[in-house]
């Protein structure tokens, strides 16, 4: 069976002291909270990494918001899982992996803390000359790589991401090297689309708003639609828009539009013009991590940028006002990261 995310274990106590750290609590809907909690120890297996950054990422906010149903989360929760540390303990029967080793963490949910405990599947090791803050995007890398190939992408196809936030720019700048005829972006702010257009769009459209209908704005630039369509949104709607821009015989990969979904959804639609719907999540654990190590290998090549999105740093004990600040959604805040050691 295929590893699934996991929060880890964390003991929360109401007092200050040795063997305590910071973590933050999502509450409730809108209210998040910085609480004490027990540093844990590594069982079996496992290693103890001592968090510095983590990213807010979208599915992060749209818990914050209270817009995923019951059986996606429940509150109170923790949230957190663009991760990039140190390890600093190491459990009975751990190889390879060692204290002092810098890593980006996967399939972790729950970091937004001074210290978390997994095991060694959710690790990659960096280089230590390759700064922290630009290893906690690799999280993201390989559910995009697999989007990307899944696209089956090629030079006489037209490609669509809808949606330029940090994993549509990541998302972007992946697409581009798989050298489609055509890559098209939309969002609703013109800094990111300016930063898309780095990265190798051909065609950037700002959306007026976001109810707008992708084809009404580009339909007139590309009356057949796309060949294929990557929804880099949050909501579950998207995939409405998505069914609508993609061509006949086209392919959506759903690398986001994972929330729910309360629009009606015409399956006559894709019966009709062909479509293939591919969901992007590696289904094999060795699938993730080869994905993972190419993920590492584009940073490192400097051809994906992961950190000039950054335009916000926050130390972990301001946790709310950066979730306030990510939840604004302007042009001018991107990536919003918590830095876990400043007090």
């Amino acid at each position: 069976m295929v590893r699934k995310m996991s929060v880890p274990p964390m003991e929360l106590v109401d007092y200050d002291g040795p063997g305590t750290q910071l973590c933050a609590v999502m509450d409730a809907i809108g209210e998040i909270s910085v609480r004490r909690a027990l540093i844990p120890e590594p069982k079996e297996g496992e290693v103890r990494v001592k968090v510095k950054w983590v990213g807010i990422c979208g599915s992060d906010v749209e818990v914050f918001r209270g817009a995923r149903e019951p059986e996606f989360i429940s509150y109170p929760t923790r949230l957190g899982h663009e991760v990039a540390g140190v390890i600093d303990k190491v459990g009975p029967n751990v190889i390879g992996v060692k204290v002092g080793d810098h890593v980006a963490l996967r399939y972790v949910w729950g970091a937004f803390a001074e210290y978390v405990c997994c095991t060694p599947f959710s690790l990659k090791v960096l280089p230590k000359d390759l700064p922290l803050i630009e290893g906690s995007l690799i999280e993201v890398l390989p559910g995009i790589i697999h989007a990307a190939e899944l696209g089956d992408i090629s030079p006489n196809k037209n490609v669509l991401i809808t949606g330029q936030g940090v994993s549509g720019l990541v998302m972007t700048q992946v697409i581009n090297m798989f050298s489609p005829r055509n890559l098209v972006v939309t969002d609703l702010f013109d800094e990111k689309l300016e930063l898309a257009r780095k990265y190798g769009a051909t065609h950037t459209y700002k959306i007026p708003h976001e109810h707008a209908d992708t084809m009404d704005i580009v339909g007139a630039d590309f009356p057949d639609g796309f060949d294929v369509v990557i929804p880099c949104l949050l909501e579950g709607a998207g995939m409405v828009d998505a069914i609508n821009a993609a061509a006949q015989n086209g392919r959506i990969v759903m690398y986001g539009c994972i929330g729910t979904c309360h629009k009606p959804v015409d399956f006559f639609k894709v019966h009709k013009k062909r479509l293939d719907i591919l969901s992007t999540e590696p289904k094999r654990d060795i699938d993730n991590r080869r994905y993972f190590d190419e993920g590492l290998r584009l940073v490192l090549d400097g051809l994906v940028n992961t950190e000039e999105m950054i335009t916000h740093v926050v130390p972990l004990a301001e946790v709310a006002r950066a979730f306030q600040l990510r939840n604004e959604h302007k042009g001018d805040t991107i990536h919003v990261m918590i830095d876990c050691e400043v007090k």
